[in-house]
C-alpha cells in the first residue's frame, strides 16, 4: 500500500517574547491582598482613614447612615467627572476625600474650617 501524506501550508511566524495574553489567562495575584478584602472594599463604599477617624472622635463629629449614603452618591458623581481629590461640604463639616481610593483623608468642623486653605483638591461637592 502506498504511503499517504498530507501537506499543509502554514506561514512560519517569528517568535516574539511579548505576546499578548488572552483575557482568560489569570493575571498575577498581588501578595497580601485577598479576594475577600477587595470585594469588601468595593461593596462597602467610602471608608475613613485612621487620621479621619481620629478627627471625628476628637471633634465629636457624628456621621449618620443617611450622610454616608449622601457621601457615597457624591463620591460616584465626582468619580464620574474624573475627580481625584475632592472637598465634600456637608452642613458645617468639610471632608477631604481621595476619590480613586474611596477614602476620607481628613475631617473638619465649622470652627476648624475658618481661615483654612484647602490645597491639592481638584473637585468640590456640596452634599
Amino acid at each position: 500500500m502506498p504511503e499517504q501524506k498530507i501537506y499543509v501550508r502554514q506561514p512560519i511566524l517569528p517568535v516574539t517574547e511579548n505576546r499578548e495574553t488572552s483575557p482568560n489567562v489569570r493575571q498575577q495575584e498581588q501578595p497580601g491582598i485577598t479576594f475577600q478584602q477587595v470585594l469588601k472594599q468595593e461593596i462597602t463604599g467610602i471608608k475613613f482613614s485612621q487620621h479621619a477617624q481620629q478627627r471625628l472622635r476628637v471633634r465629636n463629629i457624628q456621621v449618620t447612615d443617611r450622610e454616608l449614603q449622601k457621601m457615597n452618591a457624591g463620591l460616584e458623581k465626582v468619580s464620574g467627572k474624573g475627580g481625584k481629590a475632592a472637598l465634600f461640604l456637608m452642613g458645617d463639616v468639610a471632608m477631604v476625600v481621595n476619590v480613586p481610593n474611596k477614602t476620607v483623608i481628613t475631617v473638619m468642623d465649622g470652627q476648624n474650617m475658618k481661615e483654612n486653605v484647602f490645597t491639592n483638591i481638584d473637585s468640590a461637592i456640596i452634599l
